[in-house]
């Protein structure tokens, strides 16, 4: 199947969950993850009516930003780990970095952003599996406490909420759990009514359990595979 039917069937998938969610189609964005992809594949999705794209490595989308520059209303988001010392590129590449997982990376995106005269969109990564080898601040951790209570001092910087990968398994339905806990943390935060901090955005789901996100609540999927086909490296 091409780009675009695989696009077309997902959306008509993410249609069938939203409505057994109660939820319109509207509220959840389609993200198409290109990573490892080229520009052509890119353009393919774009084409196709896909605009928010998601990469995972600086350098990688580094190497093919000139390539598709002319995509004007497209968005570029890095939703892979971001260390500090990528953070002014990172800034400088995309306009929204799903990847937040401490005060200190914060601190060089904001810096970063309010060099390049602009406001930067960003997720707070949590880790709710608990696996070492994931980034992703603890659901419980002082991290996550110090980043919500350090957003009045972002001036460059613009909290939408939250994002997680959780541990992968082959039934999709096993997944359902962490999503919930994930809604849970998210609707614990919008109680408090922190200043500065949005929690509209819940980025969770893939391209095998996309569907069981919807279901719990999320507003973006994160779906490579199921549009592109299988990568040939990571």
């Amino acid at each position: 199947m091409s780009i675009a039917a695989n696009i077309r069937q997902i959306q008509e998938r993410i249609a069938a969950a939203g409505r057994r969610a109660g939820r319109s189609p509207e509220d959840i964005t389609l993200m198409a993850v290109s990573k490892t992809f080229p520009p052509e594949s890119i353009r393919e999705a774009y084409a196709a009516g896909l605009r928010i794209f998601g990469e995972n490595r600086v350098q990688e989308f580094a190497g093919k930003v000139e390539a598709v520059r002319d995509l004007r209303d497209a968005e570029w988001h890095l939703i892979g780990h971001l260390q500090t010392n990528k953070a002014a590129k990172a800034a400088e590449l995309f306009n929204a970095v799903n990847s937040v997982d401490s005060v200190r990376l914060a601190e060089k995106l904001n810096a970063a952003a309010e060099s390049l005269g602009k406001t930067l969109a960003v997720l707070i990564e949590i880790n709710v599996g608990g696996e070492e080898a994931k980034s992703g601040v603890a659901p419980d951790s002082s991290e996550l406490e110090l980043i919500l209570q350090a957003a009045p001092r972002f001036n460059n910087l613009t909290i939408r909420g939250l994002m997680t990968v959780p541990p992968y398994t082959e039934d999709p339905k096993a997944a359902r759990p962490y999503f919930q806990e994930l809604r849970t943390i998210r609707d614990r935060i919008a109680a408090r009514k922190l200043p500065l901090i949005s929690t509209e955005h819940l980025s969770m789901g893939m391209s095998h359990d996309f569907e069981i996100a919807i279901e719990e609540g999320s507003t973006c999927v994160r779906v490579g595979t199921a549009i592109f086909g299988t990568r040939a490296s990571a």
